[in-house]
This record gives structure tokens, sequence and C-alpha cells, in this order.
């Protein structure tokens, strides 16, 4: 079986203006997961980009690189356009689709999250994290739960938060469900802290701050 990894890191951020090769505490922020990606059962690790200086950075820490065409480059370009063109362009039996701002993933997530589907118990994998209940308010201050009725934490079921960190799907499936994920759906937990990643700069001061 032939493990691929993609990481998907384009270079028109703009929360974090060229965020996913931004130091973060002497290395390039991208190089955390091409890393941890080398340093699991993946047998090849590649990033698709459509920026010269984030495929420079790339190379130099021996990822492989697919340049990603402009039209799915853009701000509201689905990921899933650029996971189906990699399927399209190269072999491969399994996908491990990682996100460059997720720098905290460790070799052994990606494992689990393999296993999980290569043992057969479920046909793609998505990592996540553990929340009790918490009051959620609107931007308007309108609340998104009935006051009148507040329930007691322990008493509401918790749910899992999709963290973006990674997902595991085979190229049969990607290409059969035009998703990340499709049919039988497992979940690798991770911990609040390992799920951190970087969308603005408090999440990036954040995440320099928790790495010293």
């Amino acid at each position: 079986m032939k493990i691929v990894s993609l990481i998907l890191a384009r270079g028109g951020s703009k929360g974090v203006p060229g965020k996913n090769i931004i130091d973060v505490n002497g290395n390039e922020l991208i190089s955390y997961t091409i890393k941890t990606s080398q340093n699991s059962n993946i047998d090849e690790t590649w990033v698709s980009t459509d920026d010269k200086d984030i495929k420079d950075v790339s190379l130099k820490y021996k990822a492989n690189v697919i340049d990603r065409p402009s039209e799915f480059s853009q701000d509201n370009s689905p990921s899933e356009q650029a996971l189906l063109h990699f399927a399209i362009s190269y072999e491969f039996d399994l996908l491990v689709f990682i996100q460059p701002t997720s720098p905290f993933i460790t070799p052994d997530d990606l494992n689990s999250g393999i296993e999980m589907v290569t043992s057969g118990q479920y046909d793609s994998v998505f990592s996540a994290y553990r929340e009790h209940w918490v009051p959620r308010w609107t931007l308007n201050a309108e609340p998104k739960w009935d006051i009148y009725h507040r329930p007691m934490r322990q008493h509401v079921e918790e749910t899992f938060v999709e963290n973006g960190a990674f997902y595991v799907i085979s190229r049969e499936n990607l290409l059969r469900y035009q998703l990340r994920y499709g049919g039988k759906i497992g979940v690798h937990e991770m911990s609040v802290q390992n799920s951190l990643q970087i969308d603005t700069h408090d999440d990036l001061e954040l995440i320099r701050s928790a790495m010293k």
C-alpha cells in the first residue's frame, strides 16, 4: 500500500500574510508538518502550492511539490479542489491531508489515523478535540441557547470539534465522494493544546509561547 501525505499551502493568506512559511521559533511554519509527516508511516510527503517561496522552502525540507493551478488557489477555493487535482495527477492508495497551520501534530497522531483506515474499521478519519458544553453567543450578543434554561455542563453531551489538523482517506473514496471524508467516518482525538492552529496573529503568538 502506498501512503502519501498532501500539505496544502497557498501563498495568499490574508489573516497572517505569508503564514505558511512565517518564522515560528526559528523554523518556517510548514517545516513542522513536513517533518512530522516524514517521521511517520507515510511513504511520500507532498506539498501543493501556487507560491514559489513556499515551494522553495518545501523542497529545502525534502518534500515533493505539486504546482497548484491558480484556479484552485483562490480565497474561496475549497480544499477539495486541490485534493482532487493531486489524486488525478498521481497514483497512491491512501491520502493523509495535513494542514500546515497545525504544528503540534505528532507522527503518532498520523499513524493512529492511518491505522484506523488501513485496519478496515473506517473508510476515512478526521482529527478533533473533545469539547464540553459552553454558552455560545452571536457577535450581536444573542444567545445560541435558551438563557431561561441554562443546562449544567455535566448534563450536556460532549461533542467533537473538528480541529482541521489532518484527514485520512483512500484515493478511491476521495474520488468517489469528492470530499476529504466519506463512508464510515472515524475520529482521531487530539488534546486541545495539540489542536492549536494559526489563523490570526494572536494564534501565532500563542503557539510561539507554547513552543518555548
